[in-house]
């Protein structure tokens, strides 16, 4: 995130720069949406691409001078683009904004302020964009995918609880003949590869009494909805913490980049998830959805789900620390004489 400050105008500008995919420019837009209804003379625009510059190799850079993580988190990562950029002219960064809350990465979080600069920790950022009810900003769509909202029709009919909730998120793409259980089954046009038919016939008539294809669906209502019982998910940061805000376990099958920490903290940190393994069969995911929707360790999972979700809304109150940590970052970012990056 860019800032500038003109003292003329006495306004203030933050430039949010996702990078281009849905699952970072979601809540970039909620970050920039929040930031000005945090203060009004603080003005927020949010900058994407969808498509590469460039597709030829050469016009790429090499692989050592992608951005990664430092190396004093991760020693088997090159240190050569930190150790590089004071040489290249490349500003650091003054503060760094995290999409979560102390108490979910408390550890993390400490290891973290030793070595880096000023944090400030403001998620879950869902929580905090559902406090703009009575504010335009409302309106500002962050979605590329068109939201079909039938889904929420459907779910007034079911059960409390019954429902599995199945979205492989924005980027994962899945083999058809891996689920065939009850299900809310969210689809993208190119989620599922390897046949010519989405899903078999047979599969659409033995499911179509309990069961419901959509597509891209408005998420957080789905997982606040009381009929959802458990989420099958790739285990994005974005969908873990929808879910966690939610209060909402989840089966996990990670594909790639973070999706396999996020899972490794669901399940073993956090006790909110079970995982599945490898390229599993259907009765394997079979077997681990009764166990979530009607097993003692599923009952366990749920409750402690419900305990996460209250210390997320702890931390978004007013007096709650996300939101302490917010007031300071808007704070700094409305007095900064000389810029904030």
């Amino acid at each position: 995130m860019g800032f500038s400050s003109s003292a003329t105008a006495k306004k203030h500008h933050a430039v949010c720069i996702p990078f281009p995919t849905q699952g970072h420019i979601t809540p970039m837009m909620m970050l920039a949406k929040i930031l000005h209804s945090r203060d009004s003379t603080l003005h927020s625009s949010t900058l994407s691409t969808t498509t590469a510059a460039s597709s030829s190799p050469a016009a790429r850079p090499p692989s050592t001078a992608t951005p990664t993580f430092d190396s004093r988190l991760s020693p088997t990562v090159s240190p050569h683009p930190v150790s590089t950029a004071p040489r290249t002219s490349l500003p650091s960064a003054s503060g760094i904004i995290l999409n979560t809350f102390g108490s979910l990465e408390s550890s993390v979080l400490k290891t973290m302020e030793r070595i880096l600069p000023p944090m400030y920790s403001i998620g879950p950022l869902p929580l905090l964009s559902q406090q703009l009810t009575k504010s335009p900003l409302v309106a500002v769509a962050s979605n590329l995918w068109k939201e079909d909202t039938s889904c929420l029709e459907w779910l007034q009919g079911r059960k409390p609880g019954s429902v599995v909730y199945v979205n492989f998120g924005s980027t994962a793409t899945i083999t058809t003949g891996s689920y065939n259980k009850d299900f809310l089954w969210i689809i993208r046009p190119d989620l599922v590869k390897g046949d010519s038919a989405v899903l078999p016939e047979d599969f659409l008539r033995e499911t179509q009494d309990r069961g419901l294809l959509s597509g891209w669906c408005p998420q957080e209502k789905v997982l606040g909805h009381p009929a959802l019982g458990g989420f099958l998910t790739h285990s994005g940061w974005n969908s873990t913490l929808e879910s966690i805000s939610s209060g909402v376990p989840m089966l996990c099958w990670p594909f790639f980049a973070d999706q396999p920490t996020n899972c490794c903290f669901v399940c073993g940190e956090w006790g909110i998830g079970m995982e599945i393994d490898g390229d599993v069969r259907r009765e394997e995911i079979q077997s681990l959805v009764a166990e979530l929707m009607d097993g003692e360790k599923g009952n366990e999972m749920r409750r402690r789900a419900r305990e996460w979700k209250e210390r997320a809304l702890d931390a978004t109150k007013p007096s709650g620390t996300s939101s302490m940590n917010l007031d300071e970052l808007v704070r700094k970012l409305s007095t900064a004489a000389t810029g904030f990056a």
